[in-house]
């Protein structure tokens, strides 16, 4: 009876409805049109060519020529150029000094300046590798060319040009596509927000009175029952959110799937459990609900720079290392990149999916406790007034 209350409740209640599945989808969607393009190509920057000579113009060109950079503007100072980068309108300028082609063709070495805005983390560095791959390969065309009009074999040239090759080979995630990782991360750190504040706020409303409390546990046959048939509609809807989600990311935007899925769906349960009973601790400690969603919302709603997305967590100073331990999210993105993009085997990922299983047991352990704790609590209060009506008789 305690499951079917909860779902008439659920459809009774809009602002539910939203909160838990509207909201969701709806920044599903969001995030999902902010990341189409899967990576930020063709960023324009400036060029001030002072030198205009064949080999500064082939430097631009090679540079316009790279997927990362496109030269839509051409300025007459640094003045200008500056005025550019801070207006937002381009992303670096590239600056080729006088005589360019002269020193070159002479032995000396000119500097190539390009200046680009750093405080754009992603963009400034998708610049700076676009210019960082032109000009070292029209310098290595232009060495290896004076080489061998001097009678130098080509072959011998090459090998003094560069001698030990290093070829890169991106393991995890080949085709650099932001929506492969970064989005398939965005939306369980939302997820996990909503699912515990939407826990705080159902089963808070249960366990604000005793009254309340009382009619939970007669409708479930006992306290944990009730507590369980309040729990489980909410894990099958989380999860048809995260399936409707990975749906789309796998079938719009073609993430791989390269582990195994029946992993990625135990570590889907254990997560969407583990935060569900966070949230059913914090009602069940803090009443009323309204301080259990407000703690809920304080503690993981910047879960999310905790979780080694945005930054590596090895690069943390002590306290978030640990702190991010404590989310169950770091664990969960943790099996879920292991088993989509990364193709990490079964054996590996084991790791994280009994870290997200402690979660549960701990978690459900506490809940368990406190429920506990509030069944004896009438009881006190019933022996209290009995001993306080026989002392005063």
């Amino acid at each position: 009876m305690a499951f079917r209350r909860e779902f008439d409740r659920f459809y009774r209640t809009p602002f539910l409805i939203f909160v838990t599945v509207g909201l969701p989808l709806l920044l599903m969607g969001l995030l999902g049109i902010v990341f189409s393009a899967g990576l930020a190509t063709r960023l324009p920057i400036a060029v001030l060519d002072l030198d205009g000579s064949d080999l500064s113009r082939t430097i631009v060109r090679t540079v316009d020529a790279t997927p990362d950079t496109a030269v839509a503007f051409r300025v007459a100072d640094l003045s200008e150029g500056r005025k550019l980068i801070l207006s937002g309108k381009m992303h670096g300028l590239l600056y080729l000094p006088e005589h360019l082609e002269r020193d070159v063709f002479a032995g000396r070495r000119p500097e190539v300046v390009f200046f680009y805005n750093i405080q754009t983390l992603t963009i400034g560095n998708l610049t700076l590798r676009g210019v960082s791959a032109a000009v070292p390969s029209v310098e290595a065309g232009i060495r290896l060319q004076l080489r061998t009009a001097e009678g130098e074999p080509v072959d011998a040239a090459r090998a003094d040009l560069v001698p030990v090759p290093v070829q890169a080979n991106p393991l995890f995630n080949p085709t650099l596509n932001y929506a492969h990782f970064l989005l398939a991360a965005l939306l369980p750190a939302v997820l996990q927000v909503i699912i515990v504040t939407t826990m705080a706020y159902t089963v808070g409303r249960d366990a604000a009175t005793p009254h309340r409390f009382r009619v939970m546990r007669r409708l479930g046959g006992g306290l944990w029952p009730a507590i369980a048939g309040k729990i489980l509609p909410y894990t099958l809807l989380f999860l048809v959110v995260l399936g409707i989600s990975d749906a789309v990311l796998f079938s719009v935007f073609e993430m791989p799937l390269r582990g195994s899925r029946y992993i990625l769906l135990l570590a889907a349960v254990l997560f969407i459990l583990a935060t569900q009973l966070i949230g059913t601790l914090l009602a069940l400690v803090l009443r009323p609900a309204a301080s259990a969603i407000s703690v809920g919302t304080l503690i993981f709603a910047p879960s999310f720079g905790y979780m080694g997305i945005g930054f590596p967590r090895l690069g943390m100073n002590d306290f978030a290392y640990q702190w991010g331990k404590l989310i169950p999210g770091t664990w969960y993105l943790m099996a879920r990149i292991d088993q989509t993009i990364r193709g990490t085997p079964v054996d590996l990922s084991w790791w994280p999916i009994a870290s997200l299983g402690i979660f549960v047991i701990v978690f459900g352990s506490l809940v368990a406790l406190r429920l506990i704790a509030l069944r004896a609590s009438p009881r006190r209060e019933r022996v209290k007034d009995t001993m306080h009506r026989e002392a005063t008789t």
